[in-house]
């Protein structure tokens, strides 16, 4: 009996974890994207930091996003976890790149502070969700164990069906993805308009200039 009642307790929590990674960590991910989108608006970014920032934004969204979508449509093995580890490295030094970026052209307020720092952790947190739910080829990372597997291969239908894993797909699609789309056209915008007016305005001291020398 209490052998019986800890392979439930195992089986258990490997289901929440799983649970807490498809429930919890990805939305928070999002809502987090979202607010910081939300806190980049409301500071005019298409006034002062501009298109170079948003592109950044661009870059640590599909940082973010690939481990998550090789997560949902992959098998997890040595190969998918590498790339989520390696994924986590380049998207810190991004995020770094942005903070540093942005405090030079704009004001970062606490608020967003705070929003940059829980970007930062949760992709953090799915990785380490996905080593702790594939232990045995983590282990092969270090060389322990069995044999890490590198093939990057589709998931079979298990415990999350492929609609559900489509409906996660396209959130990213409309939390994640689309906002920022729509920050990079805005900030594109003002960009051209910008530059239109530098045309302009050279192009009227030069008439100005040929005109006193007429």
């Amino acid at each position: 009996m209490p052998r019986a009642r800890e392979v439930r307790r195992v089986l258990g929590v490997e289901e929440a974890t799983r649970r807490g990674l498809m429930g919890g960590v990805v939305p928070l991910w999002l809502g987090a994207g979202l607010a910081d989108w939300y806190r980049h608006r409301q500071t005019g970014i298409e006034e002062n930091a501009g298109t170079k920032e948003s592109v950044i934004h661009a870059l640590m969204m599909t940082e973010a996003g690939v481990p998550v979508t090789l997560g949902l449509f992959c098998e997890v093995n040595a190969g998918v976890l590498a790339v989520c580890g390696g994924a986590l490295g380049v998207h810190s030094l991004t995020a770094y790149w942005d903070v540093s970026y942005a405090e030079q052209h704009r004001e970062v307020t606490p608020i967003e502070q705070h929003i940059h720092s829980l970007l930062e952790v949760v992709p953090l947190m799915a990785t380490g969700f996905l080593a702790v739910l594939y232990w045995d080829q983590t282990r092969s990372l270090a060389g322990r164990g069995e044999r890490p597997d590198f093939r990057i291969r589709l998931k079979r239908e298990g415990r999350l069906s492929w609609k559900a894993r489509a409906a996660l797909l396209g959130a990213m699609g409309v939390f994640g993805a689309l906002p920022y789309a729509e920050e990079m056209i805005r900030c594109a915008r003002a960009s051209a308009r910008a530059r239109a007016e530098r045309s302009k305005d050279r192009w009227d001291v030069e008439a100005e200039a040929l005109q006193s020398v007429s």
